[in-house]
Parts: C-alpha cells; sequence; structure tokens
C-alpha cells in the first residue's frame, strides 16, 4: 500500500484519499475512487506540502484529474502541473474561446462549421447554429485545435520515462482521450475526430471498415454535407489535372483529395514547414496536417480546409527546424520540459521556446535567438528574455555553441 511508501519518484503522482495515500499503480485505488465518485469528497495531489484538490471522472475507469484553473498551483514536476497561461498563446484564449464549463468539460468556440452547404464554400467565422447571436469574442482557428488537443493529450510534455513509448498508436489513443471531453458547436469533438490507427497490412480489411465507419457521420442530409476532423502525419502530394491526391501516414487505402489551386495556396503558405522535411540536419521532424473533410461522394473525401504543425521525431509541437536541437538535446541529458504552444498568437517569439520543469519549484524559460529570425520576431524575444528577468532565464544565441542547461535539481518533488 502506498500510504507507508518512501519513494517520491517525480513521474508519480500520489494522492490523498480519506486519510490514506496512492499512488496511480496501487492496487485498490480504482475501488477507492468509486467510493467517493459521485460524492462532494476531493481527492488531494501531494505535489506541495498543502496538497491541491482533485476530482474523480470515469469514461472507462475511474481517473483523478486536475481541477479548472489551478494547473500552476501544482509543482512543476506534477503530471498535472499547468504553466502560467501567459506563457503560451492559450492565454488569449481561455474564458472567451476555451471555456471549462464544469470540471472534465471544455466548450471551444471555433471559426469552423461542422456542416458544408452543397455549392458554397466553408465560411470562417460562419455560425452552423441558428439563434446563436453574433458578438465579438475570440475564435479559435483549425491551428489553435490541434496545438489545443496535443496539450490536453500531453504531448508536449516531457519526461525520460516517455522515452521509446510514443509511436502512432499512442498519438491516436491520446487524442481521441483528449476530444472526449471537448464540445464544439454543441457536439463531441470526438464524434467528429479521424486519427489513423497504425496500419497492418495483415488487418487492412478490419481497419479500412472501422475507418469508414467512423468517416460514415459525412453521409449528406437536407442538403448539407457534414465536416470531420482529421488529424495524421502528411506524407506526400501526388498531383494531378485538377486534384491533388494527398496522402497520410497509415492510411494508404484512402487518399484525401484536394483542389490543385488550394493546395498551391497551401504549399505557399505553410512554405517553411514543408521545407523543413527536407532540411539538411540530422534532426528528424514530422509535419502533422490537421483537415477538415466532407465527403464528395460515396468513400471519396475532399479537404475544405487544412492547417499544418511541425512536431519533432518524439511528437512534440515545434515552431521551426531551429528548435529541433534544443528539444532533442533536452531529451538526450534526461530532462522534463515542457513546450508552450502558440496557438492563435501572431508571433512564437514572444514565448519560452520550451520550459524546464526539473530545477525546483519555479520552471525555468529557455529561449532561442537565432540568426534567421525576422527583425519584429527579434525584437519580440528580447522583450521576452527581458520581461522573465536576468535572474531565472536561460538563452542561446544559436549561431553560437549551446551553452549550459540550469542545473537539474534532486528527483524529489516535495
Amino acid at each position: 500500500m502506498s500510504g507507508t511508501t518512501a519513494d517520491l519518484s517525480p513521474d508519480v503522482q500520489r494522492f490523498a484519499i480519506r486519510g490514506r495515500v496512492w499512488q496511480l499503480t496501487d492496487l485498490g485505488l480504482q475501488e477507492a475512487l468509486a467510493q467517493i465518485h459521485d460524492t462532494a469528497e476531493r481527492p488531494r495531489c501531494l505535489c506541495v506540502p498543502t496538497g491541491i484538490e482533485m476530482y474523480v471522472a470515469r469514461h472507462r475507469h475511474y481517473l483523478v484529474k486536475r481541477m479548472p484553473d489551478t494547473g500552476k498551483c501544482h509543482h512543476p514536476l506534477c503530471p498535472s502541473y499547468e504553466p502560467d497561461n501567459a506563457y503560451s498563446g492559450l492565454g488569449d484564449l481561455v474564458g472567451d474561446a476555451v471555456l471549462e464549463t464544469h470540471p472534465g468539460h471544455i466548450k471551444l468556440r471555433v471559426d469552423f462549421p461542422w456542416t458544408r452547404i452543397h455549392g458554397r464554400a466553408v465560411a470562417r467565422g460562419e455560425p452552423d447554429e441558428s439563434g446563436e447571436v453574433l458578438v465579438t469574442r475570440r475564435r479559435m482557428t483549425l491551428r489553435a485545435v490541434m496545438h489545443f488537443l496535443f496539450e490536453q493529450a500531453g504531448f508536449n510534455r516531457w519526461t525520460p520515462a516517455m522515452a521509446g513509448k510514443r509511436n502512432q498508436g499512442v498519438l491516436c489513443k491520446y487524442l481521441l482521450e483528449a476530444a472526449a471531453d471537448i464540445e464544439v458547436k454543441g457536439k463531441s469533438l470526438a464524434e467528429r475526430l479521424y486519427v489513423p490507427e497504425p496500419f497492418n497490412e495483415s488487418a487492412k480489411a478490419d481497419i479500412a471498415q472501422r475507418r469508414r465507419a467512423k468517416l460514415a457521420v459525412l453521409q449528406p442530409h437536407d442538403g448539407q454535407a457534414p465536416l470531420a476532423l482529421v488529424i495524421g502525419e502528411f506524407k506526400a502530394c501526388e498531383r494531378g489535372e485538377r486534384d491533388c491526391r494527398i496522402w497520410i501516414r497509415h492510411m494508404p487505402d484512402a487518399p484525401l483529395l484536394v483542389d490543385a489551386r488550394a493546395w498551391d495556396r497551401l504549399a505557399r503558405t505553410y512554405a517553411a514547414m514543408l521545407e523543413a522535411r527536407d532540411a539538411d540536419t540530422s534532426h528528424p521532424v514530422r509535419l502533422i496536417m490537421a483537415v477538415l473533410i466532407h465527403a464528395r461522394r460515396e468513400f471519396t473525401y475532399e479537404i475544405d480546409a487544412a492547417s499544418l504543425m511541425l512536431v519533432s521525431e518524439q511528437w512534440i509541437p515545434v515552431e521551426g527546424a531551429h528548435e529541433l536541437p534544443l528539444i532533442d538535446g533536452l531529451i538526450a541529458q534526461k530532462r522534463r520540459f515542457l513546450k508552450p504552444l502558440r496557438y492563435d498568437a501572431k508571433a512564437a517569439a514572444a514565448f519560452p521556446n520550451a520550459l524546464l520543469l526539473d530545477c525546483g519549484t519555479t520552471p525555468v524559460p529557455l529561449h532561442l535567438i537565432s540568426e534567421f529570425m525576422s527583425p519584429k520576431d527579434r525584437t519580440l524575444k528580447e522583450k521576452a528574455i527581458h520581461a522573465d528577468g536576468k535572474s531565472n532565464i536561460w538563452y542561446w544565441h544559436t549561431a553560437h555553441p549551446i551553452p549550459p542547461l540550469p542545473l537539474q535539481t534532486s528527483g524529489q518533488h516535495l
């Protein structure tokens, strides 16, 4: 029983429940959580001496989750820790486009609809719900929704225990689990989200059948074509005379069609990301696509809108190839860190390129200054470095050798 253990590994979360201390791996924890589920009692996370209230949720089994607006109260090494919103683009969206209406339920306001009226293109920001009042408020783009899903699923966070454990199956599992708690325009995001499961030639027919069942939501009705969100790793574009076939990894038998002129616009917009895949670097990079699709006809899927995002070999989102040496270096040195995401901010330079979580009770911002930055981004980065203060700051001019990282403290977080 964990009530007597002295193991305070930073990767193991501990909870106080009715006077006993439990770890996530303890036998009997599910029974203990069942006893307080649907009661006023709350488990307390013991990452700090005073403890922090959590709540119990149930999906396929009981889960202990962070209470709204308490993430920054946890110790940086705690799995429930969440940095101050000012460290990323999420800060501009919380309370307006991101609403946690009650524990375990998040509502997103987005700038795209879930339906496409035949003969009309998808209109950005156009409400598709009768009675929706047009007021001035932020709405999330496709990129911001993708960033939010990756953050909720924990892919912007790294601990040494994650080494060798991230793959397509893990990506699929945790993105869908994160989507289960999210509502978009009155619908569960999980109902409209498709993430390819790992492809296996011997199970090809079964995988295809599950995909068709999931995308049956695209069946047109009443003159409207429903839309679904597909998130996967971009593999290639096969150009035709009028259309392009977009191939997503782990979907070798289901290309996504897009108008050739639309693809040209997309390629111009995301030229830097497409070029990063072929950059002369020893640091592998993946290109993730988030696309809204509709059914052009039976079992033929067409892209209506798309956004791209670079991720490292370990599926950690990055803004560009310049961040890969830092991210891979932190992993190689077995550091614990978090990658702040841009969301819909005009520039990522205003935020740290990473937050070190293993330097005590306060995260340490890490900043990069590249000679390839625009003058505007360089000014923003220098302001961010100055704002973080001299006593708790680390920065690297990438034209020079990387300076020593801040010292790692003891693994114990109490």
